[in-house]
């Protein structure tokens, strides 16, 4: 939104709630300003909410800084109205729905490795979008199904995409048993169905590349790795720490409330299993996926867990407690 914004010529002010106004803006706010945005707010403009006063932007290099699919989405949608080429380099890849959505609009843009180019001045087209199963909010199931005994369950219409399937490797590599089916494509993006089954998992090491693949579902990992045999090693994650909540702060601490053996660290979460999850309290700081993981913990802890705040799951998806009782029948 903020790469729209800084185009058109509006005024405009976006606001965010507890959690986003303490996220950092900056690393989208500076790479504007380079195209000619004009942005004020807190602390110049590096936190919510944020003024635009929408100018002509100029199209420029960017290299990202950070690994981050917003910043990049915001700065092609900056370049559509650019004058000239925006050209983004990424440090690694991201999830690429932008780049994958934009030509079912009728948008040409050019994508060699981590490069992205984009002409402004190019006019979408009207068209007919499916959405398909978002793949983090299915990870909560994907884990409860392989955590809970005698389980058997099959997610249809999700989407699959490369840059956002991690959860899937991570579970097969910890000796789950899934499988997906891939049965159909809407534009470049493929769509098929999960199948898990109760599975025994060991420990592994998640980093480097992975990371940015399995950025949203790391909570709901990192319980998975509490029932998991020896030492599950999360690392190169530090951009946890400034989503909804810290999230690497809120798993440790909530993990700990219901038993789990598990250690914070700067850039990750270190989990030493396997450990009963006894029950308890979690705190879920606003932050849905906390929520969630609190909700499928309550499936194979010894006694009850209660979720503080359980309404922020709305935010992503307000149909979750029903899925889980219907799957649960």
């Amino acid at each position: 939104m903020s790469g729209v914004l800084a185009g058109l010529p509006l005024f405009t002010t976006a606001y965010g709630d507890v959690s986003l106004s303490k996220r950092p803006m900056d690393r989208v706010v500076h790479p504007l300003r380079d195209m000619g945005a004009t942005i004020s707010g807190r602390k110049d403009a590096s936190l919510l909410p944020l003024s635009f006063n929408g100018t002509p932007l100029n199209g420029t290099k960017h290299t990202l800084k950070v690994r981050s699919a917003q910043v990049k989405s915001a700065l092609i949608l900056a370049g559509l109205l650019a004058e000239g080429e925006t050209t983004v380099v990424e440090k690694g890849q991201t999830r690429n729905h932008t780049e994958m959505l934009l030509p079912q609009f009728g948008i040409d843009l050019d994508v060699e490795g981590s490069t992205i180019t984009i002409q402004g001045g190019q006019k979408l087209k009207a068209c007919d979008v499916k959405v398909p199963g978002d793949i983090s909010s299915a990870a909560f199931f994907i884990v409860a199904a392989a955590l809970t005994p005698d389980s058997s369950l099959t997610i249809k219409d999700v989407g699959l995409n490369p840059t956002r399937d991690g959860i899937i490797h991570v579970i097969k590599r910890m000796g789950g048993t899934i499988e997906t089916n891939i049965h159909t494509y809407v534009g470049d993006e493929p769509i098929g169905d999960v199948h898990v089954k109760t599975s025994s998992l060991k420990g592994i090491t998640i980093e480097g590349d992975m990371i940015p693949n399995v950025i949203d579902e790391i909570p709901i990992i990192a319980l998975a790795a509490t029932q998991a045999e020896g030492r599950t090693i999360i690392k190169d994650a530090e951009e946890l720490r400034y989503k909804e909540t810290d999230r690497i702060s809120a798993v440790v601490d909530n993990l700990r409330q219901l038993g789990a053996n598990v250690e914070a660290r700067e850039d990750g979460i270190i989990i030493h299993g396997p450990t009963p999850i006894a029950g308890g309290t979690v705190d879920s700081y606003g932050d849905h996926r906390i929520g969630m993981m609190g909700a499928v913990a309550s499936l194979i802890s010894e006694s009850s867990v209660t979720i503080l705040d359980k309404d922020c799951i709305n935010i992503s998806y307000p149909s979750f407690f029903s899925h889980l009782n219907e799957v649960l029948k």
